[in-house]
């Protein structure tokens, strides 16, 4: 076993010593829980508890619930060493995630991520809260002292925090809605935006006789997603009819016309992230409330439009939508990033309005339903 490890290198002897060490001190940590805790992020107004003891972590959101710790064989030890994503990461670095204090629901769909980056890495994830009075010299002096090669950046203060980061920390943007072309410049990670082609062609299953989708968006923000869109659309064998506003005024104006010209057995409107033509507050009532009396079909990127009244939506799947963060800053820490740039979501949950589909005419089955993550109205 010595010989074995001295030729495995001075990181995996490190990391069977401290597997070792742990595995020895369970015991003891079992009778008398440690009262240290680990770094971890709490996305609250306290910020969050710090220390050097690895015997606490952050569990499904909840600071301080312990890990159990339970000794183990050598045999297991050079087993777990031989984990790819340990191979991936051992002497390169480690991965941190910087966040700001929100509140909810994002300050769960924080958590959430920050849970599925570690379940996927299962490495030590370090995490920083920061604000916007945050010094960029001292957390990139932080950072550098944790061995940080990747940061997962999320939301866009995360992201402005990232910003000053010295070049040879890779940064990978989360959690972050309405990127636009010029902000994604030589950016790489994971949009909020569901992905087109996933919404679809959920579309053509519920509505197969659907041959067009309509939608109305601000070309500042998301002509990124519309080049998606149309790649998608042509794939599902769906014209996409895109009209340009980009005021509230004009949004309006353009909604009115084209629900009117609708044809609510062939066409289908498209709601996008965008706070240029989906305002919340007056234009959306409207605009689901001519879609109700022209019989015309909403799909949303939103997914309280489909609990407001929209046949039905996505959101985001924050746990594997961690996971696939955590993926790709394992590939960028091993060269290997197989798609570069920001990606639009493909880790989502779909939503149904029952009442609007019965509304439409269709007749949803219960194992159809099952296929949806959330139905509306909730029984």
């Amino acid at each position: 076993m010595i010989t074995m490890l001295f030729h495995a290198g001075r990181v995996l002897r490190a990391a069977v010593c401290l597997l070792l060490a742990l595995a020895l001190l369970a015991p003891a940590a079992a009778r008398a829980r440690t009262d240290a805790a680990a770094e971890i992020s709490t996305a609250s107004a306290a910020g969050f508890a710090a220390s050097a003891h690895l015997l606490e972590r952050l569990d499904a959101g909840a600071p301080g619930a312990a890990y159990a710790m339970r000794p183990i064989t050598l045999a297991q030890l050079e087993d777990q060493l031989r984990r790819p994503e340990l191979q991936a990461s051992a002497g390169k670095g480690a991965i941190a995630v910087l966040y700001s204090d929100v509140s909810e629901p994002v300050r769960s769909a924080f958590i959430a991520m920050i849970q599925g980056i570690e379940e996927r890495t299962r490495v030590r994830v370090r995490s920083y809260l920061v604000e916007a009075r945050t010094d960029p010299a001292e957390l990139n002096a932080r950072l550098k002292r944790a061995n940080t090669r990747v940061v997962i950046a999320l939301g866009r203060q995360g992201l402005a925090a990232a910003a000053g980061l010295d070049r040879d920390i890779l940064v990978l943007v989360g959690g972050a809605l309405l990127l636009s072309d010029a902000e994604i410049v030589n950016l790489n990670g994971i949009s909020l935006t569901p992905d087109p082609a996933l919404l679809f062609a959920r579309l053509r299953t519920l509505l197969p006789d659907v041959r067009r989708v309509l939608v109305v968006y601000d070309p500042t923000k998301t002509e990124w997603l519309l080049r998606l869109a149309r790649e998608a659309a042509r794939a599902q064998g769906l014209e996409l009819v895109a009209h340009e506003a980009r005021d509230l005024g004009q949004a309006a104006t353009l909604y009115a016309s084209v629900l009117k010209a609708a044809d609510g057995k062939r066409d289908a409107l498209w709601l996008p992230h965008d706070t240029t033509t989906v305002e919340e507050s007056t234009l959306l009532p409207l605009i689901l409330k001519q879609s109700w009396n022209q019989g015309v079909p909403i799909f949303s990127s939103n997914v309280l439009h489909a609990k407001k009244g929209a046949l039905f939506a996505m959101s985001p799947n924050n746990v594997e939508l961690g996971k696939s963060l955590a993926s790709s800053a394992l590939g960028l820490m091993a060269g290997e990033l197989r798609r570069k740039g920001v990606q639009p979501l493909r880790e989502l949950h779909t939503a149904l309005n029952l009442r609007t589909a019965h509304h439409m005419g269709l007749n949803i089955g219960y194992q159809q339903q099952r296929t949806f993550d959330f139905i509306f109205p909730e029984p």
